[in-house]
This record gives C-alpha cells, structure tokens and sequence, in this order.
C-alpha cells in the first residue's frame, strides 16, 4: 500500500483532502480506512474528448474510493448507496464535482477474508492503491496471490455467463417491443444494459457492484476503460432525458404507472445498448486475450 500520489496526479491532492475531510466526517468512528485506486492511484488516468456527429464530448476520470467500515452494518448495500448519495451532494455543494467520486464500501472483516482467498479486485487495491485515512486500529490482511489461471478462468467464466445474460435480455426487449409493450421493453433493456457493465466490470475485477444504477455502472466501466464513455452521451437535454428513462426503468417502468416511455426513445436507447454490446465483446476479449485466455464464448 502506498502512501503518497504518484507524480502525475499529484495535482489532486489538495482535493483528496478535502474529499477525505467529508468522507471522516459523515463516517465518524466507524470508518477504519480510507484508500484510493484505480487510474488515479496508478497515475495513468483521463481526461480527453471525443466527436460524434456534430457534438464534441469530453470525458474524465473519476476519483476511486474505497471505504473500509469498521462495522458490517456500516457496508450493506442500502448503507454503500445512502453514503455515495450524501457524499455526492456533499461534494456538489463545495464545488467538489471533478473529477466526479466512486465509492466502494466494506467492512474491514469481509475485506480481509477476500484478500486471504486472493480475491484480487481488492489484492490489486491492496497493491495499487494509496491509503489516504487509517484510524490506526487495523491492518489489512496479506494478499493470497492467485494462481495466474485461476484468474483467467475467473474472467472467462464471468465474461461467458453475464454476456450471455445480457444479449438474452436484449433479444427478450426486441420480442416486447413487436407486442408492443414498451415499459416492459424498457425494463429488459436496462437490464442488458446492467448485465453488459457488469461483465466488462468482473472481468476486469472480479468484483460486483452492489447497485442497479446505470449512472454508477457507467461511471466504474469507463474508469476501466474509456470508450465506455461514449456509450450513453449527456450533452443535450433530450440525451440526457432518455438515460434517465433508461436508468429509472429498473423500477419505474414496472411499478409506477405515470412512468412513459416512447417507441422512438426506446429504439434511440437500443441503438445505445448494441454500441455497448459491441464494446463489452471487444474490450472484453482483448482484456482476457492479455491475461493467457484464448477460448472464450461468443
């Protein structure tokens, strides 16, 4: 574990600081650990801008926070969601919004049994990351090393299983839009959408959020990767209204009857949704391709 930022992201110190100060606060005497990963911890993060059609979209990469609990009721996944909220209006309000922050939350016992089992999301934190808060009261357990082909079985299976999941999701919103029935349409389609992210998530960590939020799962795939980016562009009033109706879909578009979904916004959605069936294959194989794997699925 590091204690310092590399070169190259040692502009954002005093903002991490400052994220840390918010992050103790709303914890308290709970929080044992405070460690940042990801692009910024390893120093190769993003920021750049891409042009489709007549839109220029820029693009930068988020803060990668994981918090360490010292309590388990302090890490459930009602507890993760309720502390990323306050701490992003927290942050919104002190002008802290960029880079935006993504946080992980979990006990300091269930942490330190997955690096004793070499579950590496958290063994290449342990690596990588830089420990920006320790109450002093932990340590973190040793890092089992996994087996290079434990590893590379870990991502094909993961890719194989929830890339499946998602196109069969996508194919089920096809057969509900010849009905037609869009909010059930809707539905199924945020659901390919969450299983694509969720396969370019596992395979590159081995981790599965514990959230249905699209914006949160955007956010974590292109922090691994920046062409996730593109998928879903928020430039514009109606680009960013038609996410909303996809991320609102989860539970909205099954239980809300105010909840309405147009046969256009859907198809524009769609479009979105093989653009990012397109890249999970691609950025996916490429990825399992680099740790050893050559026989994966479709």
């Amino acid at each position: 574990m590091k204690r310092s930022l590399p070169r190259r992201s040692q502009h954002q110190a005093a903002r991490l600081r400052e994220i840390t100060d918010v992050i103790r606060e709303l914890v308290g005497d709970d929080l044992a650990m405070l460690i940042l990963f990801g692009s910024y911890a390893r120093g190769d993060w993003v920021e750049d801008k891409y042009t489709e059609g007549h839109i220029t979209y820029t693009y930068q990469s988020d803060f990668d926070l994981l918090v360490v609990t010292e309590k388990r009721s302090g890490a459930t996944q009602r507890a993760e969601a309720l502390l990323t909220d306050a701490i992003g209006r927290r942050l919104e309000r002190m002008a802290l919004g960029r880079p935006t922050t993504s946080i992980i939350v979990e006990d300091i016992k269930s942490l330190n049994k997955d690096l004793q089992r070499g579950q590496y999301f958290f063994s290449d934190i342990k690596r990588e990351g830089v420990l920006l808060f320790d109450n002093g009261r932990h340590k973190l357990a040793r890092r089992r090393k996994l087996d290079p082909k434990q590893r590379q079985k870990h991502a094909r299976d993961d890719y194989n299983h929830w890339f499946k999941s998602a196109s069969n999701f996508y194919v089920a919103y096809e057969t509900m839009m010849q009905i037609p029935d869009y909010n059930n349409a809707a539905f199924l389609l945020h659901q390919a959408t969450e299983r694509f992210f969720t396969a370019t998530i596992l395979v590159f960590t081995n981790y599965k959020p514990k959230t249905h939020d699209l914006e949160e799962l955007v956010r974590r795939a292109s922090n691994l990767h920046p062409d996730f980016f593109t998928v879903f562009p928020r430039a514009t009033k109606q680009q960013k209204r038609r996410f909303d109706l996809l991320r609102r879909a989860y539970i909205d578009a099954r239980y809300k009857r105010d909840y309405k979904i147009t046969k256009a916004e859907l198809e524009y959605l769609a479009g979105r949704v093989r653009k990012l069936q397109q890249l999970t294959k691609n950025i996916c194989r490429e990825k399992i391709t680099s740790i050893g794997i050559t026989n994966i699925g479709p």
